[in-house]
């Protein structure tokens, strides 16, 4: 992470990754998704939420150690990260599958999300990954939060969570096809109401220290045989050593 990276999380409490996803990525993702709601029984629904998207194939799995992504993880979460859990959203119009409301924040201490810094080192519990599957322009919605706020030392207020009309320390965070927000969990954040002309894909990898869980569920990695030895890694179980 550079310094001016380095800065800017910290004072914001998330990053915006351009070129997290290649083009050639982007498409083998978009065709999976299609496929899988042609399947769908809800396909017509406003929004709809797929988790546990590994054995959708290599191109979710390539996802669990992406090396752009990594050198990120590593800094905020140790070398000895591991995958929490994943799933994939799509919003096509107003609210989407966790409603309209702002959560985390730096208060009340969460022991599985949770920021601070010391020494010079940063120290994150659950921090996710947002890939841009699609384009979000300003004005369209998606991603809002309250920058600063994953280092809150006072509750966010009731009457400012609601994000069907948000107040203005609430920012809207856009980006391109294949880039990612980087933040952790302890900010207070949601989902704007989509107001976009086009449905609104995002793929949500979330990462924890090695000692942490937030899913109540774990991936076996043994159900994946073409894993490297550096993925399976990832996908060991909380508490379990190298």
């Amino acid at each position: 992470m550079k310094p001016q990276e380095r800065y800017l999380f910290d004072l914001q409490g998330f990053l915006v990754i351009e070129d997290a996803l290649t083009p050639d990525q982007v498409n083998q993702i978009n065709a999976a998704i299609n496929q899988k709601i042609a399947q769908s029984s809800a396909s017509d629904q406003r929004w709809l939420r797929f988790d546990c998207l590994l054995p959708w194939g290599s191109v979710f799995q390539d996802l669990i150690d992406n090396p752009r992504l990594a050198p990120y993880l590593e800094a905020l979460l140790g070398e000895d990260y591991r995958l929490d859990h994943d799933y994939l959203h799509i919003i096509r119009q107003g609210t989407g599958p966790i409603g309209n409301c702002l959560h985390g924040g730096g208060t009340p201490y969460d022991p599985c999300q949770y920021y601070h810094v010391r020494h010079g080192q940063m120290f994150s519990g659950l921090t996710a990954i947002a890939y841009q599957l699609t384009e979000v322009q300003p004005g369209e919605g998606g991603f809002g939060c309250i920058p600063g706020s994953h280092k809150s030392n006072f509750p966010l207020p009731q009457e400012w969570r609601d994000l069907e009309t948000p107040v203005g320390c609430v920012r809207e965070v856009t980006g391109p096809v294949g880039s990612a927000i980087l933040f952790t969990e302890a900010l207070s954040h949601g989902t704007l109401i989509w107001k976009g002309q086009r449905e609104r894909r995002t793929l949500f990898y979330k990462y924890s220290p090695r000692p942490n869980a937030w899913a109540r569920y774990y991936y076996n990695a043994d159900d994946f045989p073409n894993l490297t030895a550096a993925q399976r890694l990832r996908l060991k179980t909380p508490g379990l050593s190298r």
